[in-house]
């Protein structure tokens, strides 16, 4: 079975496996090339939240109510896309890449923030 191209602001439900459970993630990397590793980076989605400086709410019709935790940042197999949710536009994404800069201490352009 060929792996589904992923791309770069789709959500997808996820199997993350046996502690993670299968769930929905925010694809955050750029897609692999035929020669990488099939391996993409994503920020997982919980209806658990703790209220952390790190989970980000961000609306969409295909999720439940919840949060982005990103720092449960993680790289997952493309084999364990199950199926693709939609997309989030850029200013749903500026959102997380500035908690996703916050959780690694990166320092967003001037112009960015």
């Amino acid at each position: 079975m060929p792996l589904p191209r992923i791309q770069r602001g789709e959500l997808w439900r996820v199997d993350l496996g046996y502690l993670g459970k299968v769930r929905p993630v925010l694809v955050v990397s750029v897609p692999f090339l035929e020669n990488e590793r099939t391996l993409c980076i994503v920020v997982p989605h919980t209806n658990s939240p703790r209220g952390t400086r790190f989970e980000v709410a961000v609306p969409h019709a295909a999720l439940p109510a919840g949060v982005f935790d990103v720092q449960q940042t993680a790289a997952v197999q493309a084999v364990k896309f199950i199926q693709r949710l939609g997309t989030l536009n850029a200013d749903l994404m500026s959102i997380i890449e500035h908690a996703l800069a916050k959780v690694l201490g990166l320092k967003l352009d001037e112009g960015q923030q």
